[in-house]
């Protein structure tokens, strides 16, 4: 019998399995507030939904051994959009949902073999809007929500902001066989392969040129507005950033625009974005999402209303971030209910009952006690705060 767990999955403790509720709880109430409702898609998809369309590959999806080609979700949108334009289809738009589950990840492990990683993810999605308001909801509501998490200048978090028409606009003069290739190399940050590639120096030179573009958001957009000339896309920006700069200000959060930025999965097609953080060793990154309208349409949504945004947080790498807090703090004292050799198991389980009727945390010792000096120093190591002695 194997006593470690598969590669790429861990065992939670008391203490990160409580953090992780309470920082999905923290972001639950900020959903609802903003008028989200909770929905749960299943772990096990059809291969054909979790693909996307294409958007992700077969190799980052952990296969199941089925009658007809299953897998485990590596992320949640897709189910979500596939729920939203089939079963939801009726529900008036916009259509605002959220959730929180697992993840699950295939990747290639250093030793070669297949490494799967397992995640806690919390995220909302929103259907059927077109205009750019979609977007501002959103990135207000990431803001909202970091707030709720705790999340400040310490951790110096950055939102890292990219546009697929942007990158369009900069791979133009590229064959569609160059601008896979690109954007591929792009996604990997291996810009050393991005440069050796067989395409005209000059062209290659500018694209390497605005890889280097980022940095804040309004002399971005007007550096690209020199090169490219007015568009929908950069005034759209424009309109997001000015709303969202002085919420991001107050908590401390700074903003970059960066037109070559492109998320793992190929899922969007608008507006992409990333939180990230400074962690102990390297950079972390706690949420992501953008705008996925392709994804939508074909999920076989409506033409008129295929349209989506959304982003998840990554609660495990959430409650690695943030410091420690003593779990007893956190929650009402835990009583230990002792008895001793007197009296009965019977006694002390109907005084645990009245306790509970209390909405009080308490637990109870199974075996007699010699005496209360005994059971006071079993207080802590139960975990408890205080002591109810039921004694003669």
């Amino acid at each position: 019998m194997a006593l470690q767990p598969a590669a790429g999955a861990r065992d939670l403790n008391p203490q990160q399995v409580e953090k992780n509720h309470s920082l999905s709880k923290k972001l639950a109430e900020v959903y609802k507030k903003w008028g989200y409702d909770e929905v749960s898609p299943p772990r096990v998809e059809r291969l054909a939904t979790l693909m996307a369309g294409g958007a992700i590959e077969s190799k980052e999806i952990v296969h199941l051994v089925a009658d007809e080609p299953l897998g485990l979700r590596p992320e949640m949108t897709a189910s979500i959009a596939r729920a939203a334009c089939t079963r939801l289809s009726e529900r008036p738009r916009p259509l605002r949902l959220w959730a929180t589950g697992t993840v699950f990840e295939s990747k290639q492990a250093d030793e070669g073999g297949i490494r799967i990683e397992e995640k806690l993810k919390s995220g909302v999605e929103l259907f059927g809007v077109k205009e750019v308001s979609a977007e501002m909801e959103l990135l207000s509501l990431l803001l909202k929500s970091l707030e709720a998490l705790e999340i400040n200048q310490e951790n110096k978090p950055q939102i890292l902001i990219g546009h697929t028409e942007i990158m369009d606009l900069i791979l133009k003069p590229l064959s569609n066989k160059e601008r896979i290739q690109v954007k591929r190399l792009l996604i990997e940050y291996d810009h050393l392969s991005l440069e050796r590639l067989n395409i005209k120096q000059d062209i290659l030179d500018t694209i390497l040129n605005f890889i280097q573009l980022r940095g804040l958001p309004n002399q971005i957009i007007q550096t690209l507005k020199q090169e490219f000339g007015k568009s929908t896309v950069l005034n759209n920006l424009e309109r997001v950033f000015n709303h969202i700069e002085p919420l991001a200000q107050a908590n401390g959060i700074s903003l970059q625009l960066d037109p070559s930025f492109q998320p793992h999965f190929n899922l969007y097609n608008g507006l992409v974005f990333q939180l990230v953080c400074e962690g102990k060793s390297s950079p972390i990154v706690l949420a992501s999402g953008g705008r996925y309208d392709q994804l939508v349409e074909r999920c076989g949504g409506d033409i008129s209303n295929s349209y989506g945004v959304g982003f998840s947080f990554s609660i495990d790498d959430i409650r690695e971030l943030l410091p420690e807090r003593n779990v007893s703090n956190q929650y009402p004292q835990k009583l230990l209910i002792a008895f001793d050799q007197n009296n009965s198991l019977e006694k002390a389980l109907l005084r645990q009952t009245s306790c509970h009727l209390k909405g009080e945390k308490a637990i109870v010792e199974l075996e007699p006690c010699k005496n209360e000096n005994e059971a006071t120093q079993l207080i802590a190591l139960r975990g408890c705060t205080d002591l109810i002695w039921i004694g003669n």
